[in-house]
């Protein structure tokens, strides 16, 4: 009985250490505040903000939940086996390897440690020089991201979508939401190349096409990235959009630009003035937050211009022909499942981010 209440001892250590790092009881507090606010009426009034709350709410459970049912599961354990009753220790055993790994699979959420990783995500994708192959290009990527997130049970929702001319799509955005969304997509913030037989040119040449990915931290709360309205220019203008009797009869659609960085966001996808500028702040929030990670600042009022995720940036290689590989140009971590990454297969790309050392 000593050596399993030993591992069984030192399994609880490590749950302490882990749910310590991982502020456990502040979140578990967020969780209590948050459904206190739901139980009222007044946030109702409010249908947009509610569904906002239910949505970071139902996230923090699922990263609070796993690891508070983990250390009661292994204090029950641990009162039982004080019983004594070596009739049951192969049972013990049994529940003990289980915990344990339960424990290491739990564990990667360890390494979500940067300032927003426990945060959702937008996800912002754009076609780069190429016509209609680089919007197709950017279509399979998007596909790509959806089936991620089916596959990691999380849930998408689309913000603003742009189809090309032939086929494809110029832009697209999403929000993404679930457990540490944003510190599991960050790795797939910057360019991504892809070499393939194409199939829009009549000589079925062999062709390279870009994209552009953005992973922005969503930043719901404004005091999360505080901006001086003076140093913001708000346009309103009418929206485009594909025929119907409402398009194009008011000035709903709204373009922010941050001035000292020149960052600029445009949304015209929701029915009112009012929507359509709480959304383009959001975005600025978030595209804010991503460009104080990237250049270490402190403040926004330290940032200096420049767009998030510029065109340099490539990290990642996928070529469907001669060969298939696809190869991350920071990691080294490769594959030659080219179709298995196109459906969403992203984990081992991300876990290999995640565990590499920083520089």
């Amino acid at each position: 009985m000593q050596p399993l209440l030993k591992r069984l001892n030192e399994l609880r250590t490590q749950i302490d250490a882990a749910l310590e790092r991982l502020h456990i009881e502040d979140r578990q507090a967020q969780i209590d505040d948050m459904e206190a606010q739901l139980s009222t009426s007044e946030i109702w009034h409010n249908p947009q903000h509610a569904q906002d709350v239910s949505r970071q709410l139902a996230a923090l459970k699922k990263m609070v939940d796993p690891w508070l049912t983990l250390k009661a599961q292994a204090d029950d354990m641990l009162e039982l086996m004080d019983l004594g009753d070596d009739e049951l220790l192969g049972e013990f055993e049994g529940q003990i390897v289980a915990f344990e790994k339960e424990y290491e699979t739990l564990r990667k959420d360890l390494l979500f440690d940067g300032e927003y990783d426990d945060h959702n995500a937008i996800l912002r994708l754009s076609a780069g020089v190429g016509g209609t192959d680089a919007q197709d290009w950017t279509e399979m990527l998007e596909r790509m991201y959806l089936r991620w997130a089916e596959r990691a049970d999380m849930s998408t929702s689309l913000i603003e979508r742009s189809t090309g001319e032939e086929a494809g799509i110029k832009s697209a955005v999403f929000e993404v939401t679930g457990a540490y969304a944003y510190g599991r997509l960050k790795s797939e913030h910057g360019v991504h190349r892809l070499v393939r037989l194409s199939p829009f040119n009549s000589d079925n040449l062999r062709q390279t096409s870009f994209a552009l990915v953005e992973v922005l931290p969503q930043i719901d709360a404004p005091s999360e990235v505080q901006i001086d309205e003076k140093d913001l220019k708000i346009d309103v203008y009418r929206a485009g959009g594909h025929g119907g009797q409402s398009v194009n009869t008011t000035d709903s659609a709204v373009r922010i630009t941050h001035i000292p960085t020149g960052i600029m966001v445009a949304i015209q996808n929701e029915r009112s003035q009012l929507q359509n500028k709480e959304t383009a702040m959001k975005i600025l929030r978030s595209k804010l937050a991503q460009l104080q990670l990237e250049q270490h600042a402190a403040s926004v009022a330290e940032l200096q211009a420049g767009e998030s995720a510029n065109w340099g940036s490539q990290i990642r290689n996928y070529v469907l022909h001669p060969y298939t590989l696809v190869k991350d140009t920071r990691t080294k971590f490769e594959t030659n499942n080219a179709q298995g990454v196109l459906d969403g297969e992203l984990d081992p790309f991300m876990e290999a981010f995640l565990e590499a050392p920083t520089e």
